[in-house]
């Protein structure tokens, strides 16, 4: 493919990661804070300084309070509407969301207030898709609700994974929203990726680990979950992003 017939967003844990992102070439990130939890709204600093560092690269939050499932209490989505509107404060380019009801479906409702909120943003629908129940009618769902895109995985831990039924919803999208495969997307499998599905939009994070720069750090403590490598920080590097981009050009 040529450089302008597709587009990648990189899931940004930060504002170095969006920084280098922009760097080695992403039309988009995601910014995103709670990484462990599959993603959770950044704070309002972070998304101030991604704001005014990002000159080339557009700036899309996500809109998620917490971790877990994606069915939300009318308290979490006032606050989900709160965030929406500081990210509109500050000049976001788009927010990324999705709610379900308790039966797997996509909850219409609060889906359209959130919607009703984010008017003039780009809004993605984001893997709440892949927790629904039936991914044909989430489709239609989305479609009809009016989001731009939607990130997805194909209902599987990693897009290769679930490139059968990329491929299948992308038929049946026809055109009429943008599918964005995202999840365990590498310059390994990001071209086998787009010709099994067709899809012109990826989402990856192009991270790799930096050790800590601490000289002491107490060996019988976590800060967060025990097990966790503290000492070592993650973060987006231009070089991979490159790498992964060049995967799909001609």
């Amino acid at each position: 493919m040529k450089r302008e017939e597709f587009k990648v967003e990189v899931c940004a844990n930060g504002v170095e990661s969006c920084l280098a992102a922009q760097q080695g070439g992403a039309d988009r990130v995601e910014l995103c804070a709670g990484i462990p939890e599959g993603g959770t709204t950044p704070s309002y600093g972070e998304i101030k300084v991604a704001r005014r560092l990002l000159t080339t690269t557009r700036l899309h939050v996500i809109i998620r309070p917490r971790g877990g499932d994606f069915l939300y209490t009318d308290l979490e989505i006032e606050r989900m509407a709160a965030d929406i509107a500081v990210c509109r404060d500050l000049g976001v380019d788009g927010v990324v969301f999705g709610c379900l009801k308790a039966d797997g479906s996509i909850d219409k409702e609060q889906c359209r207030y959130l919607l009703d909120c984010s008017r003039g943003m780009s809004v993605t629908m984001h893997r709440a898709f892949d927790r629904a129940i039936h991914p044909e009618q989430a489709l239609e769902d989305a479609i009809e609700l009016g989001f731009d895109r939607i990130l997805t995985s194909g209902q599987q831990p990693k897009a290769i994974q679930g490139a059968a039924l990329l491929a299948r919803l992308n038929q049946q999208a026809s055109g009429r929203i943008i599918l964005m495969a995202g999840s365990g997307v590498t310059e390994q499998n990001i071209r086998e990726l787009h010709q099994t599905t067709a899809l012109h939009e990826f989402h990856f994070s192009a991270r790799e680990p930096r050790p800590s720069a601490m000289r002491y750090i107490n060996p019988d403590l976590y800060m967060g979950r025990p097990g966790m490598a503290e000492a070592t920080l993650d973060y987006t590097t231009s070089r991979r992003v490159e790498a992964t981009i060049a995967q799909l050009l001609d």
